[in-house]
């Protein structure tokens, strides 16, 4: 039945005027909603957490209100906290456009009735509105608080309104966030809640002041008990859940905010801008453990001392711990200062990779002859950390031993720039003052090189000579540079990996359970810094120790201060297979009988040439003899055939050959500054035999010789009578003209030149021993006896 004309025209004139009506309150409405913009929270406003690898906090910053908010997604939540939260808050939150009539209704009914609130009717949506717009609590300020959840949800789904809360809710203090007050008052992540957990978080901020559990207990524990009783009358959780529950105690640790490995995450944060989370690949359990054991071992160090530790996984090149100071932020040891990545003098910490290079390089392999003994290179002169020179000593020990003068005599063969240039291929770069090119310094210490440089270079020993740069957060690539052939690496490994423990020996105790170490310690100049590195299968471990301003730490030496750190942390780290597994050698290394002095291979046919036989490691295809003398005038090393006289075994030279029955008669010659230190047989099977008479003189006639002038060899001196002045000789080295240098017992006492006298006073009686040598390699000995 169709309306009269009259109320059909009515009709429509009330339908344009609702639509007008309603077009006009959405026009009102879009007006406001521009007029008044909902304050939406700025996301980059959120603290800045770096966490380890597990999502552990290491260091959280706050915000630039001071706020600490660690910023979360509603599934990054425990299921139990969402569930405590919207059924004890909200339990329409799902459904409700923002705001709730009937709570509202139920909210005034019982006001009204009881004189007081018994039961708010705020939903989520409206608490949120009010974090983001505080209220006055008025009625005027109620209706605002609703309207602003009204333009909430219309701008926001619930997800993301939930989310908010989850990351603004007062919690107590500067804690703002469920997941912050989760690890302030539980020392947990928010995900890893219990059900009696989960409640007390959700109640907490309805009055964050009064529930602090950590400062009111007893009421926290109340309001969290109305929670899982809420809980259970719903039927949201089950009797027994909620009975367990509500026997948990209430116990909070005292608010402070998270600091492992603070340098490294500071540094990480600075690396990072606009991030509100950067994950590492710190362990968290490890770096714990070790920032305390470094605090406790070094707790006796003088004042102002500080150390680093860095602990890599070989396969990644991912940290796992990192220490950048003894004590963060103690202003007397500038622990604000990270000494992983400070510049410092390396010591004797480049030795592995010098000798490595100079195996690939064909100079060395693992057994070859070096001259541990007084030399100059040019104007520089090293001497050796004890000063102590121990003659001849094979590459493996004088590495092992940290000989000084073996290694500067390497690179100046191998060359400081190419060193240098090969070192910084793998990412060492060696620091040099401004202007100054690579020297032979730099493999004593005297250059300038991070921890973070030396333990990313170290990891080569077990990456098959590949080095790379330390990664600090997940899923990067693992950078590779060549330093070493595969087979230098292992070679120089298995030689560190010999180096025994103190107290630790193959025949003593059983070492079967020791990780496998390839290990070296490092002093600098002046007992400025101490280090120690290691490698294992797995792990490659820095240690240093030191004064951050520079100053000296007399006694503080590598091998004493920082090398049983380095064990303790090895024999703390995990276990694998490898643990007490030998590696195959590469294909490229072969194990042989060498002898010394040639450096060669044993030939059974020539027995005289092999004066002492040693099992060495070389690579494949190249055997190189022992190095030649450095400079041409010395004594010449090496085979050196002789004719001689068949019956009397003089040498036979020049013309007078011809007048002889003659042999050809082989020697093989030591290095010449090796002689002072060969035993009496050694010597004796490698002197050249005597011309003779009948024949006129030849070049070995012309070397130079030496003697030395002062009491004769066995005598007997004592200090002057009536003088409390030591016994003191007066000595002159007769035979050359270049310089001479002096040796008691095989320690450098001094020096002169040609036939300047020398003097020398014993402080300790006994047996002496003075040697002097020549630049020439010519030298002689004396032995005196000191009375007391």
């Amino acid at each position: 039945m169709s309306l009269p004309p009259f109320h059909a025209r009515r009709w429509r004139r009330r339908a344009a005027h609702a639509g007008v009506c309603l077009l006009l309150f959405a026009v009102f409405v879009f007006c406001l909603d521009r007029l008044f913009p909902l304050p939406l929270p700025d996301r980059h406003d959120a603290s800045v957490i770096v966490t380890a690898s597990d999502g552990t906090p290491l260091r959280a910053f706050a915000a630039d209100n001071g706020v600490w908010r660690y910023p979360v997604k509603v599934d990054d939540v425990s299921p139990l906290y969402v569930q405590a939260l919207i059924g004890y808050e909200d339990r329409w939150f799902w459904r409700h456009p923002g705001v709730n009539p009937v709570a509202l209704v139920r909210a005034a009914g019982q006001w009204i009735g009881n004189g007081r609130i018994i039961s708010g009717g705020s939903t989520l949506s409206m608490q949120v509105a009010r974090i983001i717009e505080p209220q006055p609590r008025s009625g005027w300020g109620k209706i605002r608080q609703m309207l602003r959840a009204l333009q909430l949800e219309l701008h926001c789904s619930k997800t993301e309104i939930l989310t908010i809360y989850l990351n603004h809710a007062p919690f107590g203090g500067t804690i703002e966030g469920v997941e912050a007050a989760s690890w302030a008052y539980l020392g947990k992540s928010s995900r890893k809640l219990s059900p009696a957990e989960a409640a007390l978080l959700a109640v907490l901020p309805q009055s964050p002041s009064r529930l602090r559990p950590d400062r009111h207990s007893e009421a926290a524990r109340l309001a969290r008990d109305k929670v899982l009783a809420r809980m259970a009358a719903q039927g949201d959780w089950s009797e027994a859940e909620v009975h367990d529950a509500l026997i948990e105690p209430v116990v909070s640790r005292r608010l402070e905010p998270p600091m492992l490995a603070p340098l490294l995450a500071e540094r990480l944060r600075n690396a990072n801008p606009g991030k509100t989370e950067v994950r590492s690949t710190i362990d968290p359990d490890l770096q714990r453990m070790l920032e305390e054991r470094v605090s406790a071992y070094f707790s006796r160090l003088p004042e102002r001392s500080s150390a680093a530790l860095l602990v890599v996984d070989n396969h990644t090149l991912e940290a796992r711990a990192y220490v950048g100071s003894l004590a963060f932020g103690e202003e007397a040891s500038l622990g604000h200062v990270d000494m992983v990545q400070a510049t410092r003098s390396p010591g004797s910490t480049l030795k592995p990779f010098l000798y490595g290079l100079a195996m690939d390089d064909g100079l060395i392999h693992s057994e070859s002859l070096l001259i541990d003994a007084p030399q100059s290179f040019g104007d520089y002169r090293p001497s050796n950390f004890d000063p102590n020179f121990n003659g001849p000593v094979s590459a493996s020990d004088a590495l092992r031993l940290s000989l000084n003068v073996p290694a500067v005599d390497l690179l100046d063969r191998l060359g400081p720039e190419r060193f240098s240039a090969r070192l910084a291929h793998a990412g060492v770069q060696l620091r040099l003052p401004t202007g100054a090119k690579p020297n032979l310094s730099i493999i004593l210490g005297g250059t300038g090189v991070s921890l973070e440089q030396l333990v990313g270079a170290y990891v080569a020993l077990n990456r098959e000579g590949l080095a790379g740069r330390v990664n600090y957060t997940p899923g990067q690539v693992p950078g590779a540079r060549r330093l070493l052939s595969p087979g230098a690496a292992w070679i120089i490994r298995e030689v560190l990996e010999k180096h025994e423990r103190d107290g630790l020996s193959e025949d003593t105790f059983d070492t079967g359970s020791q990780q496998r170490v390839a290990w070296k310690t490092g002093t600098s100049y002046g007992f400025r810094d101490a280090w120690a590195l290691g490698s294992t299968a797995d792990f490659t471990i820095g240690v240093w120790v030191g004064r951050p301003d520079g100053t000296p730490m007399p006694g503080q030496y590598g091998a004493v201060t920082a090398l049983p750190l380095l064990f303790e942390v090895v024999d703390s780290l995990p276990r694998n297979r490898h643990v007490a597994t030998r590696r195959a050698p590469p294909p490229d290394v072969r194990r042989l009988d060498i002898c010394w002095p040639l450096g060669l291979a044993d030939d059974p046919a020539h027995p005289e040439l092999c004066r002492e036989k040693r099992d060495a490691w070389a690579l494949t295809g190249s055997l190189p003899p022992t190095l030649p003398e450095r400079d041409a005038r010395l004594w010449s090393s090496g085979r050196l055939v002789v004719e001689v006289d068949a019956t009397s075994g003089k040498r036979i030279a020049g013309a007078c050959s011809q007048t002889h029955a003659t042999r050809s008669m082989a020697i093989a010659r030591w290095p010449s500054l090796a002689y002072p230190w060969l035993p009496m047989a050694q010597r004796k099977a490698a002197e050249i035999p005597a011309l003779s008479p009948d024949c006129s003189g030849d070049a070995l006639t012309a070397m130079e010789s030496l003697r030395i002038e002062g009491p004769s060899n066995g005598s007997a001196i004592a200090r002057a009578p009536n003088s409390a002045l030591p016994p003191q000789v007066r000595l002159r080295a007769l035979g050359t003209s270049r310089r001479v240098r002096w040796l008691v017992n095989g320690q450098l006492v001094g020096e002169s030149v040609g036939s300047a006298g020398f003097s020398h006073a014993f402080a300790e009686p006994g047996d002496q021993r003075i040697t002097a040598m020549a630049e020439s390699g010519a030298w002689a000995e004396l032995q005196l006896r000191v009375l007391r």
